[in-house]
């Protein structure tokens, strides 16, 4: 964990809205084996079941969704805007084809608890899965939201957040 120092929850001083909806996020499941990475501006921080959770929404087309089914946790990485062609390299290509992190110049570290994450991330937040459901478009009450989908749904993760590492 080079140059992170293990932080709490309510030391981060950044806005969600903005480290999610516009900078981006890379969400990342698997072994520093076998692991894969993609890009995210979907998702949500909260409390519930008394526990600090992260929320994310992965549709099953994509490769990181077999990596979430297959491990119990997962890694979010959030990254200095001068990472923007990476994050967009890591949101446009698939790992099934390309080795998509090294083309992105990313380095793979492993966290002490085992969790995949970037050295170049400002901030990772380490996750346990707790629970998923999928999205149906019976239960979307806004029409307009299904414009959104071409019958590809996402699935979302709540997961626990069980570490923070902050440079």
């Amino acid at each position: 964990m080079i140059n992170y120092d293990k932080t709490e929850l309510n030391k981060i001083d950044e806005n969600i809205f903005k480290l999610i909806g516009s900078d981006w996020m890379l969400v990342t499941a698997g072994s520093i084996d076998k692991f894969n990475t993609m890009t995210a501006s979907w998702g949500a921080f909260g409390v519930l079941w008394n526990k600090p959770v992260s929320f994310i929404f992965v549709r099953p087309t994509r490769y990181t969704y077999e990596f979430l089914q297959k491990n119990v946790n997962f890694s979010l990485t959030f990254f200095d805007e001068k990472y923007r062609k990476a994050l967009n390299i890591c949101g446009t290509k698939s790992g099934r084809d390309t080795d998509k992190v090294r083309e992105a110049g990313l380095t793979p570290r492993t966290s002490k608890s085992g969790l995949v994450y970037f050295e170049e991330a400002k901030l990772v937040i380490e996750c346990t899965k707790l629970y998923f459901h999928d999205i149906t478009p019976e239960n979307i009450l806004l029409p307009s939201i299904n414009n959104l989908y071409n019958n590809d749904y996402h699935r979302m993760y709540i997961g626990e957040i069980t570490g923070i590492m902050k440079k």
